[in-house]
């Protein structure tokens, strides 16, 4: 067996269903990576509400030969869990293993083949009449705004894209504005069709909580046809997307896009993040899905549990 393993790094989630799809997702990949790295061992890892959890799964592939570990973030974009909890999680490894070297890979981002997934999952919902429809993008939301402008990026493509009348963004959480205000804001804007499309990788807590404020708002406008589209899921877009990850480590270490990070640059509203310690917010859920956890977190969320 090759001395080279790959660890998909996903958040975990309250909601086994959630899970349940990483699980189906990290099996597509499995499955590819079989053909491209038939030598190559692989495994998951959770940050929280799951197990097993990363240093977990870094220490199973470490005992199964592993020397080179190339970990692979399942998530959207790069908030705090990417460039804080998951650094912390690799380099706390690192130094009680110093003779494994651990890469951490990018974000998955915006790509044109998440475009293109993103885009088939929402025509499913609305195959014509996008002229007279009005999209509304609903990312996680954090208190990251290099993160958030990524959904209005998203939401601008999609709607000039796919020739939809407008487009508006909106956030689960931490972000304004929130679903119900962005959906209530939406529904005085004169179309008669408004589509909902969660820009989430996996169901959970928040999708589903999207899903029924939508309802909710729906039934306040009984004159407005409200679409729920899918979320991307373990659409070939997304698979495709892990590998180019991997596929990076061959060209040398891949570098996240730095230029607006709150934690590396003077971001107004944010100054007092820059040069903040790389450091996980997780101990206290750590492999823990049956602990007492309800409330919501108040620190960065745009990782894809529920």
């Amino acid at each position: 067996m090759s001395e080279t393993a790959v660890l998909l790094c996903g958040h975990g989630s309250r909601d086994r269903e959630a899970v349940g799809e990483f699980e189906e997702a990290a099996a597509a990949l499995r499955s590819r990576l079989a053909h491209l790295m038939p030598e190559g061992d692989f495994a998951t890892g959770y940050l929280e509400f799951a197990r097993p959890t990363i240093g977990e799964g870094l220490a199973l592939l470490t005992a199964r030969g592993a020397r080179r570990i190339l970990a692979i973030p399942g998530m959207l974009f790069a908030a705090s869990h990417v460039k804080n909890d998951l650094p912390w999680e690799m380099n706390s490894f690192m130094a009680d293993n110093p003779d494994i070297d651990v890469r951490l890979g990018r974000d998955l981002g915006i790509e044109p083949k998440l475009l293109e997934a993103a885009a088939e999952r929402i025509a499913a919902s609305v195959p014509e009449g996008r002229s007279e429809t009005l999209l509304v993008v609903v990312g996680r939301g954090t208190n990251d705004p290099d993160a958030n402008s990524n959904i209005a990026k998203l939401a601008r493509m999609l709607w000039e894209g796919m020739g939809f009348g407008w487009a508006e963004a909106a956030f689960s959480g931490v972000a304004d504005p929130r679903v119900d205000a962005a959906l209530e804001r939406a529904a005085r804007l004169g179309f008669r069709r408004i589509v909902v499309f969660p820009y989430f990788l996996f169901t959970g807590i928040l999708v589903k909580r999207i899903y029924a404020q939508t309802d909710i708002v729906a039934a306040r406008f009984p004159d407005i046809d409200f679409v729920k589209a899918g979320y991307l899921r373990d659409h070939e877009g997304v698979i495709d997307t892990f590998l180019d990850r991997i596929g990076e480590f061959a060209a040398g270490d891949p570098k996240m896009n730095c230029q607006l990070c709150k934690y590396r640059t003077r971001i107004i509203g944010y100054e007092n993040s820059a040069g903040m310690p790389q450091e996980g917010h997780h101990h206290h859920v750590r492999g823990g899905a049956d602990h007492h956890h309800d409330h919501d977190h108040p620190h960065d969320h745009h990782g894809d549990h529920g």
